[in-house]
């Protein structure tokens, strides 16, 4: 299949491909840079909601008609349904998500809310940035135009007064022009479908050396795919638990499929770390780097990032606290990850589950260390993550069979 020999829009790219044929696309959706490897076929629209998650461009009639679908290409409105991805490589796209934040809205969003203009909702995204691309190139429209320069989103609740008045309450609130998006920035996008990657690009997957040395990371905005807290109560004195919180070599040991292999000076370091979940293996190549570790707080503060050639990424933010008890030592994990790719297919209660079952092996490991005074001989073979989530049933099952208030 030939999605198009030649371009059909002025920064178009022509693509010849097969039907069944893979093409790279890179571009930048809301400030976040993505790279998607996808059939020729598959169109902006589909590539925006289920390979980045990005639901907020709604699909109408599939033939531009409609404009349910109206995103900014290279800060032009273009229809989404009409456009392959694979023409877009360069392209900067801004879908209705990259508009305003929830705690701080575009105007545009706000006079939609103010006026009662949203209707059932589902043409609001193509109203919304068919407006914005109204008042961006032509803020001197009159309210008389405005229903032929709207006409070519199509509501069908009939709530076009209230969007013509919302639009023109923004029109005349910024005569000099209309604010830009006001939430583009770089996050983790996670899609939803399966077999096809959706990467935030990054650096090299094996970064080492001096590269790795500039490498500073960057957690995504807005909320992390999931977050994790797990406490755990270890019968070893505090000081033997720290002496292995404080060693990050052992440290390194006690973390399931992980291995240290350079250190890179400054409190950055660089590994590896396996995962299996059925027959998806995982290797990651990353960095760490040890932003605090305080023994007088019993406080250690990692943030940590990596790749693996597969395209899927995590990053996160990781805070181990120890404090000592008249039985031992308290060990609390508190973690933000955020995941991209194909491991952000498993869904967020599936990879919590994982976290969480990981992070119980690696307190496991710590109290082994701690006890011994020797590192853990574990394999770095990659973990089964479905050995762990069966472990975890396991335990839920136990829990629930366990009498109240009793020993099992």
């Amino acid at each position: 299949m030939t999605s198009t020999e030649e371009p059909v829009q002025e920064g178009l790219r022509p693509v010849r491909a097969e039907a069944g044929e893979t093409v790279e696309v890179r571009f930048t959706v809301n400030g976040t840079p993505a790279v998607l490897n996808l059939p020729a076929r598959v169109t902006l629209a589909d590539a925006l909601r289920d390979h980045l998650g990005l639901t907020g461009t709604h699909v109408g009639c599939e033939h531009g008609v409609c404009g349910m679908c109206t995103v900014l290409v290279d800060g032009e409105a273009a229809r989404a349904c009409l456009l392959f991805a694979c023409q877009l490589d360069g392209a900067e796209v801004v879908t209705v998500e990259g508009l305003g934040r929830p705690d701080d809205l575009h105007p545009l969003q706000e006079s939609f809310g103010r006026n009662h203009a949203l209707q059932c909702g589902f043409c609001t995204p193509g109203f919304l940035l068919s407006s914005y691309d109204l008042l961006s190139t032509k803020p001197e429209v009159t309210d008389e135009e405005l229903p032929a320069e709207l006409s070519g989103v199509i509501c069908r609740c009939t709530g076009y007064r209230n969007i013509m008045t919302a639009v023109s309450e923004t029109r005349a609130a910024h005569p000099e022009g209309i604010p830009e998006p006001g939430n583009c920035a770089r996050r983790a996008l996670v899609g939803r479908s399966g077999g096809q990657s959706a990467t935030v690009v990054e650096e090299p997957a094996e970064p080492s050396g001096e590269t790795s040395r500039n490498v500073e990371i960057v957690l995504p905005e807005g909320d992390p795919t999931i977050a994790v807290q797990v406490d755990t109560a270890l019968d070893v004195p505090f000081d033997q638990v720290w002496r292995v919180l404080d060693d990050v070599h052992v440290l390194a040991r006690c973390l399931p499929g992980a291995e240290l292999t350079e250190e890179l000076g400054e409190q950055l370091y660089a590994g590896r770390a396996r995962v299996a979940v059925g027959p998806i293996k995982l290797s990651f190549h990353g960095i760490a780097r040890v932003l605090e570790q305080d023994r007088d707080t019993g406080t250690i503060r990692v943030l940590a990032q990596g790749q693996d050639t597969g395209g899927a990424q995590t990053q996160a933010d990781i805070t181990l606290r120890a404090h000592a008890t008249a039985a031992g030592t308290e060990l609390r994990a508190d973690a933000a990850v955020y995941l991209t790719g194909r491991i952000a297919q498993f869904g967020r209660a599936l990879a919590g589950d994982i976290s969480r079952r990981m992070f119980e092996q690696f307190a496991d490991s710590v109290r082994q260390a701690a006890t011994t005074g020797e590192a853990p001989q574990q394999s770095h073979a990659a973990p089964s993550a479905f050995r762990m989530m069966f472990g975890t049933l396991l335990d839920r099952i136990k829990r629930i069979g366990r009498p109240r208030g009793g020993k099992s």
